[in-house]
């Protein structure tokens, strides 16, 4: 018998939503920072914060999936290619192993792309996140905009 290959998440709340977003993009977590407001953007992009010297945009997740914005108790800095991106979310909740036949593949343009696959947790929906498509790519042009202007 072959061992099935499970994936370690990153449990978060947005909401009501509970959402994985895949360890292996998972930076860290932290307290809010400061967010500098830009414009053009999606409104579910808060602006950016700098973390360790370096521009961040910062990612609603509960503005994202359809919610209403409230100020997050935690964000989680993600690797995103060669950028990183901050996601604002209600709560940490933990780390899970996912086995991939929990996730149901999306259309690609669902959400944006940015919902991955759906699945569930103790009866729970599920939505396990794209983390490469999280910022829309007119923000990293807006946020590589203003580093040339400094």
């Amino acid at each position: 018998m072959i061992a099935e290959a499970f994936e370690n998440v990153l449990l978060v709340r947005a909401g009501a939503q509970v959402c994985a977003l895949p360890l292996r993009y998972v930076v860290e977590t932290m307290r809010p920072r400061p967010v500098a407001p830009m414009s053009g953007v999606p409104p579910f992009v808060r602006g950016a914060a700098v973390v360790r010297g370096q521009p961040a945009p910062v990612v609603d997740l509960r503005a994202l999936l359809g919610g209403e914005p409230e100020s997050p108790a935690r964000f989680v800095l993600m690797r995103s290619g060669e950028r990183r991106v901050l996601v604002a979310v209600d709560a940490v909740l933990g780390v899970n192993a996912m086995p991939p036949a929990d996730g149901v593949p999306l259309l690609s343009d669902a959400a944006g792309g940015v919902l991955a696959a759906l699945g569930t947790l103790d009866r729970d929906l599920l939505a396990v996140l794209d983390a490469s498509r999280l910022v829309p790519d007119e923000v990293w042009s807006a946020i590589d905009a203003r580093m040339v202007e400094r």
